[in-house]
């Protein structure tokens, strides 16, 4: 008897080759074949194991594994010998020949036809019309159709519906569409359209900085629109962005702002402390970036945007000295030895070395003497950075040396001796800070690779530690020993400044 649980009919059974059914029952629901992930190691156990290894074949309509009887072997085997399937069949019997050898003139029965051979039969209208009537009553039913609907319980049933992750209040909406707005129309006001310059710009922008995804365009009317080209992707982003959106609950806490606010001490309790405004600095027309105080405590030096440099007494607010440097000032920095009149001011892509010639007489010249005493070497050494001299009129307001970068400087700093100073360099490679010696002229990039964005560095007013503050973290590195100290975790997201104390 054939098996006739797969009645999908006679098609090629390699169709269904990819898929886990092979067929459709009567009501159409799918017939799953069996399981069948065996590898080449269970099919060489099942070999080695299986005495009926060797008759057992896998049925291609149903998909399951079929030992054979002897009868089906013997059966096989005869077929393969080219032999008939049948024992009992001999190929070799005389042939009678029934139709030729003995001719009739007459039918065998010459019996007119019954008139109930082609009259439906009224017995059987009679019972299906019982059977129909049975049917419509609900007496009969045809094939009961099996109940294949799962059967689940309720995993929520038994929770308290006031928690707070009740499961319906678990319900993350999907995020919507922003809908189009004028520039999207067939028809935009002009404003919207792109001319020749901004199309150029937009093409060469890279895709995620484009302010539009696609370009305005203006048609005549409805009927001259085309079909928008990156429909399907668009739609298949949509659907990318519904199903793998990261959502994420934000729960309210309703909390009074007044506890948030710490309870303040009252001022009499803080004091001593400034009450009143002794001086007032005035002189710069534009923002003053950077401050920096001499180690005498005398002198102050205040860069601004106002392209210049003013040298003030502390004590009397008076500005001595105004030094024009032709561009932004980010950074100054006065040497902490006292007994060098030095101040080093960053202007775009340079570093000036500024003698401001105030206080003792002497200390000022024998700072001039220095920087006069220097001795170029033999041989030209490469370096990342070049020294120029001041040229006369320079000279004449103050600066005495140039160290020129290569890109904008963003910060100056002295080491505590006053010989080294280190620039940092607006720059996203190695060569964003540098370490130089004024007495040599000599510049070094003391870092082989980058760590990030630096923002600032400092020298240890005592030990041989330098500090580099990148974005998030700050690296101390030991100077003699030439190798990272430790990283300070800032847990914030921009570090912009440091300052270490005086004390070390």
């Amino acid at each position: 008897l054939q098996d006739i649980r797969n009645t999908v009919g006679n098609i090629p059974m390699e169709w269904y080759q990819d898929f886990p059914h092979i067929g459709y029952d009567l009501d159409g629901k799918k017939i799953y074949k069996p399981i069948r992930n065996k590898d080449e190691l269970d099919m060489f156990l099942e070999k080695m194991e299986n005495p009926d290894y060797w008759r057992t074949v896998q049925d291609k309509m149903t998909g399951a594994d079929i030992k054979l009887t002897d009868e089906q072997v013997d059966l096989v085997h005869r077929l393969q010998r080219g032999q008939f399937g049948d024992v009992h069949f001999d190929p070799y019997e005389p042939a009678v020949d029934f139709f030729t050898h003995e001719v009739m003139i007459h039918p065998v029965t010459n019996r007119p036809a019954d008139k109930r051979s082609f009259i439906p039969s009224l017995t059987e209208k009679e019972k299906v019309s019982k059977l129909v009537h049975a049917i419509k009553m609900g007496w009969i039913k045809p094939r009961k159709p099996k109940d294949d609907t799962p059967t689940y319980y309720d995993l929520w049933a038994h929770e308290d519906p006031n928690s707070i992750l009740g499961r319906h209040k678990m319900h993350v909406p999907a995020p919507k569409m922003k809908l189009p707005g004028h520039e999207e129309s067939y028809n935009p006001p002009p404003e919207y359209l792109l001319s020749e310059e901004e199309k150029l710009a937009w093409e060469q922008q890279e895709p995620a900085e484009r302010k539009l995804n696609f370009v305005p365009q203006q048609y005549r009317c409805l009927r001259a629109v085309p079909a928008y080209s990156r429909f399907i992707h668009e739609r298949f982003e949509r659907c990318l962005d519904l199903y793998l959106c990261p959502r994420q609950r934000k729960m309210r806490v309703n909390v009074d702002p007044e506890d948030l606010i710490p309870k303040l001490p009252k001022p009499r309790d803080l004091q001593p402390f400034p009450t009143t405004q002794a001086l007032v600095y005035r002189g710069h027309t534009s923002l003053v970036r950077c401050l920096s105080i001499s180690p005498s405590g005398q002198w102050l030096v205040s860069g601004s945007d106002d392209c210049t440099v003013r040298f003030w007494e502390v004590c009397t607010a008076r500005c001595m000295k105004t030094l024009p440097v032709g561009g932004v000032v980010k950074s100054v920095a006065w040497n902490p030895n006292p007994t060098v009149c030095l101040v080093a001011i960053c202007v775009e892509q340079s570093v000036l070395l500024v003698n401001p010639c105030l206080g003792d007489k002497l200390l000022y010249g024998a700072t001039d003497q220095l920087l006069e005493s220097y001795v170029a070497p033999e041989e030209e050494r490469v370096q990342p950075v070049r020294w120029v001299m001041a040229t006369v009129e320079e000279h004449s307001k103050g600066v005495r040396l140039v160290v020129q970068h290569s890109k904008a400087v963003k910060q100056v700093t002295w080491h505590g001796k006053g010989d080294y100073f280190a620039s940092v360099v607006s720059d996203n490679s190695n060569m964003q800070v540098l370490i130089h010696q004024t007495s040599k002229r000599w510049s070094q990039n003391p870092f082989r690779k980058s760590k990030g964005l630096v923002q600032c560095v400092l020298f240890h007013p005592i030990r041989p530690y330098f500090f580099v503050a990148t974005q998030r973290y700050v690296r101390v590195y030991n100077l003699l020993k030439q190798e990272l100290t430790k990283k300070l975790m800032t847990n914030c997201k921009w570090v912009s400044s440091m300052a270490v104390h005086p004390g070390g």
